[in-house]
């Protein structure tokens, strides 16, 4: 009897490996006395006598009857999308969701989708796959394979199939990664092609094919959103769906969530000076639309510009400026390249960690997964300047004038002191260490010193956003260099 006076009839037994159960046989009532209770649990018995398990059968027919609408591989299909999108099987971000709804319906949906679950084999299966590589369907042909390895993967976690006929199957075409990187000359076509984009235009034998024609016409967001990605090296989506909350230009930071990165974990890229100036640029064009985005699209300033959107027009610059074979995501390549080669000379356990990759650095990679959360935000963005200084020199860019102060002669006059490298100080810092010393040197030499690290940095822009009131940011906005010449002091 239960705490709300309900009477139910049940059946304990044993199975054969000693566990005991219970099954419900039913609700007391006039219909169902004792006399019904006894006749099911007498067929139970049998059961049971048998070596069987009632409450497993019973379980068994009621996820039986839940799926009993997945009839067809469509019907599958269908509810994988579903699952997938509401979060109750394997989570994945909306553009990959996306992206394998297309693939379904454009090359999958018209072959499969009728398919009893039953008849679903491998031969039926590569069979399909051959017909794509016929009609000139390569790379979207092994997508499909791995969407139908997908679905067919959700069908046996649904008990809808006892395997999966193609979990072992190789690729109908062999992936062969990329491997193109720019030259110099080619990027610094392509960054200069991009700040001047309506001077260029299309050879006519490639224009005949555009909507526009010869001329390359791309917004100014877009310039700044493909300038960014040569600067900081990140993924597409990531640049485009750039927020107002993820930003701290005081500090010279920007947090990528984990909901927007490929690694599901937070990711930290630090900012320079010349990367603020272009992110303020673009700040500048979205400020009287009221919204978060950096980049809004242009129908909904909720949601960013379509990454299909950037991949046009760096395809029309690139079509411009002749630079044949290539993709935005090549840019990635060619910095990772670069900043690991002597001309840069970052750690490639470093480099890992500037693109946002999982790497275990040498370690146990159970160890850098859930015991490492450490950013190397200070190493990270060492490398990100060391980069920048090479395009700079490669496109041809002029830093601009920054609080940078050059202290020459100074360990000379600090009497003897000694030799030291060049040291990185915010401006509270240089003047604190300067003030520290007034007792090494007379106070005519230092005193005017301390005074033009503090005027000449407050003066710069960059480095009020930079200073803290409790005291100097992280991110040095003033330079100090210690010379051994004499008597050469200059800012």
């Amino acid at each position: 009897m239960s705490g709300d006076g309900r009477k139910t009839w049940s059946f304990r037994y044993r199975t054969k490996l000693g566990r005991q159960c219970r099954i419900t046989l039913g609700v007391h009532t006039s219909a169902f006395g004792l006399s019904e209770a006894r006749e099911a649990a007498r067929r139970l018995l049998g059961e049971v006598s048998g070596g069987g398990d009632p409450g497993l059968s019973l379980r068994r027919r009621r996820i039986e009857a839940a799926t009993e609408h997945l009839k067809t591989f469509g019907d599958l299909a269908a509810a994988y999308f579903a699952d997938t999108e509401g979060g109750r099987y394997r989570c994945k971000r909306a553009s990959t969701i996306r992206n394998e709804t297309i693939v379904y319906r454009k090359h999958i949906q018209s072959s499969l989708a009728r398919i009893p679950l039953e008849s679903m084999d491998r031969r039926l299966i590569r069979g399909m796959l051959k017909r794509l590589l016929d009609a000139g369907v390569t790379s979207q042909a092994v997508r499909a394979q791995a969407v139908i390895r997908q679905i067919l993967n959700y069908g046996v976690f649904e008990e809808r199939l006892a395997f999966n006929p193609i979990r072992d199957l190789p690729p109908v075409v062999t992936f062969v990664p990329r491997r193109r990187v720019y030259s110099d000359e080619e990027l610094r076509l392509i960054w200069n092609g991009v700040k001047t984009a309506e001077s260029l235009r299309v050879p006519p034998a490639l224009a005949e094919k555009r909507r526009d024609g010869e001329r390359v016409k791309i917004g100014a967001p877009m310039r700044l959103a493909i300038l960014l990605s040569v600067q900081l090296l990140q993924r597409r989506c990531e640049i485009l769906g750039m927020a107002r909350s993820e930003l701290d230009l005081r500090h010279g930071l920007w947090t990528i969530p984990a909901t927007r990165m490929k690694s599901k974990r937070d990711h930290v890229v630090p900012l320079s000076p010349w990367v603020i100036e272009n992110i303020e640029a673009a700040l500048a064009l979205s400020d009287e639309l009221g919204c978060d985005l950096i980049f809004p699209g242009p129908r909904d300033s909720n949601k960013p510009i379509c990454g299909h959107a950037l991949n046009w027009a760096f395809g029309a610059v690139l079509k411009a400026v002749g630079i044949e074979g290539a993709t935005p995501h090549d840019l990635r390549r060619t910095g990772s390249t670069l900043m690991t080669s002597e001309r840069v000379g970052v750690a490639p356990f470093i480099r890992s960690k500037v693109l946002g990759h999982s790497d275990s650095g040498g370690g146990a990679q159970v160890s850098m997964r859930h015991y490492d959360v450490n950013e190397y935000v200070r190493a990270k963005r060492d490398a990100l300047e060391k980069w920048q200084s090479l395009l700079r020199d490669i496109v041809g860019e002029t830093p601009a004038p920054s609080a940078t102060v050059q202290f020459a002669g100074l360990l000379a006059n600090l009497g003897g002191v000694g030799s030291a490298p060049t040291s990185m100080f915010g401006v509270g810092a240089a003047g604190a260490w300067l003030t520290q010393r007034q007792a090494l040197v007379p106070t005519r030499t230092v005193a005017p010193i301390v005074q033009l690290v503090v005027g000449r940095a407050s003066s710069s822009s960059t480095a009020k956003r930079a200073l803290d009131e409790n005291g100097p940011s992280p991110r040095p906005p003033v330079q100090v260099e210690l010379f051994s010449r004499k008597d050469s002091v200059r800012a």
